[in-house]
């Protein structure tokens, strides 16, 4: 009750900011975050029109829409929304991570490496960008680099268990077992399914 009393207290306030400024692109900003909080979406996506629309550099804006594309499975949208975003701010490293992320889904590995590559570049500590990049060098082959981006995770987050589990897999290629089988185990206690594929593998050389 209370949370659902504080966002109708910070939505009222970002109406009346706008109301005594309708040319602000942050206080519209700020209130499709608050209306996306209470899951007003539709509602949420006109602010971030209008955040745009007053101030066309503010990155994070594009980033919301594509957020919300995301959230309705266009894929497409998404990666427009984002590709304004960094074109809005040369970087920003959550737009490029999300270009990464959502070349990953659509099967253009290369061009994710490209996007995560710069979104790491921009900020050194953004784990889910070294997690995912390390993804696309594994389906690309490059096994030493994807276990040096998933142990760069693990310097930032050590109970990340997705960097466990890639870390799993890179090392089972490269004949590696007992390291394997340290991080499927870690990736197990940290609650994370790994594949039936790769826990008989592991099986398979205990």
């Amino acid at each position: 009750m209370n949370k659902a009393k504080n966002a109708e207290e910070y939505i009222a306030k970002a109406r009346q900011a706008i109301a005594m400024n309708p040319e602000c692109g942050t206080s519209h900003y700020n209130l499709g975050v608050a209306l996306l909080g209470i899951n007003q979406i539709e509602e949420a996506e006109k602010e971030f029109f209008e955040a745009v629309s007053c101030s066309p550099g503010l990155a994070e804006a594009y980033v919301q829409l594509g957020g919300i594309c995301l959230r309705r499975g266009d894929l497409d949208g998404c990666l427009k929304y984002n590709q304004q975003a960094v074109h809005a701010r040369a970087a920003f490293a959550e737009g490029y991570g999300n270009i990464g992320f959502v070349h990953m889904q659509q099967g253009n590995i290369q061009e994710a490496i490209t996007a995560l590559q710069k979104a790491i570049k921009f900020n050194r500590s953004f784990l889910q960008a070294y997690t995912t990049l390390g993804n696309a060098y594994l389906m690309s082959g490059l096994i030493d680099e994807s276990i040096e981006a998933n142990l760069k995770a693990l310097e930032i987050e050590p109970e990340f268990a997705v960097a466990h589990n890639n870390l799993a897999i890179a090392y089972l290629e490269k004949g590696l077992h007992t390291e394997a089988a340290r991080h499927v185990n870690k990736a197990l206690e940290l609650g994370y399914q790994v594949a039936p594929e790769i826990l008989k593998e592991v099986e398979s050389f205990r």
